[in-house]
C-alpha cells in the first residue's frame, strides 16, 4: 500500500510504538492520522504535533471502538488502515487470577476483534483496506514466565491468520507485528507485581532491545511491501523455523533458556510447591 494521502487509525498511540508509527505515517505523507489511546491527553498531543485528530478510548469498549471508526469515516473519509495497537504484561503462570488473564484477553485479543468488525464492512465495499495490529514475538514463539501474555498474544496471531485468510479475496490487506523487546513504557502500564521479578522485558531482550521507531519503520515497510509478518527482530523468523521443524528440540531449549534466566530464583512453576509448603 502507498501511505500517500491515506487516512490512518492508530490505537495506542499516545506513547511507545503506536506514537512512532503515528509520526511514521505523518512522514510518508499520510493525509490524516487519527490517534487514539487511553491517555486521551496523550492522544490530543501526539496529533497536535502531527496535524492529526487525537481521542481518548478504552480499545476493550466494544461500543467506542464502533464510534471511532464511525466518526473519523464521518468527519474525515474513509478509513485505509487501521493500527490496533495496545498491550501490556504482568508475569506469572497458573496461578494467575482469571481477572487478570481475561484484561490482557480483553486489550490483546477482543480490540483487535473489535477493531475489524467496525472496519472491515467499509473496506470490504470499497475492496481495498489495511488492517495491522501488534501483536509479540511472544505469539509466535512463547513468553517464558507469562501465561496470559504468551495465550493472548498467540490469540492476536491467529486473528491476524483468520483474516487474511477470509478477506484477502476482498482486497483486506493484513500485517501482524511481532517484535521482541523494544524500549516503551509497557512496564510502567503494566500492573506492578513482585512475580514479575524485572523480567518482562528480559526474556526478549536477547536480540537486543529496539527503540519504538526501529518498530515503527518495520511496520511501515510491511505495509509498503503488503508483508504479513513484521518482524523488527529478523532473527524471530529463524526460531520459528526451528521451532516447526522440531518442537521437541525447540522446547528443550527454551526449557535452558528458562533455566538461565531464573538462575538462583525459583522457576516460575515453583509457586505450586510454595503453595503446598503454606
Amino acid at each position: 500500500m502507498d501511505i500517500a494521502n491515506r487516512i490512518m487509525v492508530v490505537t495506542g498511540g499516545a506513547s511507545g510504538i503506536g506514537k512512532a508509527l503515528a509520526e511514521a505515517f505523518h512522514r510518508e505523507g499520510a493525509r490524516h492520522v487519527v490517534v487514539a489511546d487511553r491517555d486521551e491527553a496523550g492522544a490530543k498531543e501526539v496529533a497536535g504535533a502531527i496535524g492529526g485528530t487525537g481521542i481518548g478510548l478504552d480499545v476493550a469498549d466494544e461500543g467506542a471502538v464502533r464510534d471511532l471508526v464511525a466518526a473519523t469515516q464521518s468527519n474525515i473519509g474513509p478509513i485505509d488502515l487501521f493500527m490496533s495497537n495496545a498491550g501490556f504484561v504482568t508475569m506469572g503462570g497458573l496461578e494467575v487470577p482469571n481477572k487478570e488473564i481475561n484484561d490482557q484477553w480483553d486489550v490483546h485479543v477482543m480490540s483487535h476483534v473489535y477493531a475489524a468488525r467496525a472496519v472491515l464492512p467499509s473496506m470490504i465495499e470499497r475492496g481495498e483496506g489495511y488492517i495491522m495490529s501488534t501483536a509479540s514475538a511472544a505469539g509466535l514463539l512463547t513468553q517464558i514466565g507469562s501465561l496470559a501474555y504468551s495465550l493472548t498474544k498467540h490469540a492476536a496471531v491467529a486473528l491476524a491468520e483468520w483474516i487474511a485468510i477470509t478477506h484477502g479475496h476482498q482486497g483486506i490487506r493484513v500485517s501482524v507485528h511481532c517484535p521482541q523487546a523494544v524500549k516503551t513504557n509497557i512496564g510502567a502500564n503494566s500492573p506492578d507485581r513482585k512475580r514479575r521479578r524485572g523480567l518482562s522485558v528480559g526474556v526478549a531482550s536477547g536480540d537486543g532491545v529496539l527503540t519504538a521507531e526501529q518498530a515503527a519503520d518495520a511496520c511501515i515497510d510491511a505495509v509498503r511491501q503488503e508483508r504479513f509478518w513484521v518482524l523488527p527482530h529478523p532473527e524471530v523468523a529463524e526460531y520459528v523455523r526451528r521451532k516447526a521443524t522440531d518442537v521437541d528440540r525447540w522446547l528443550h531449549g527454551m526449557r535452558r533458556f528458562q533455566g538461565r534466566l531464573y538462575e538462583g530464583q525459583p522457576l516460575p512453576g515453583d509457586w505450586f510447591v510454595d503453595a503446598q509448603d503454606d
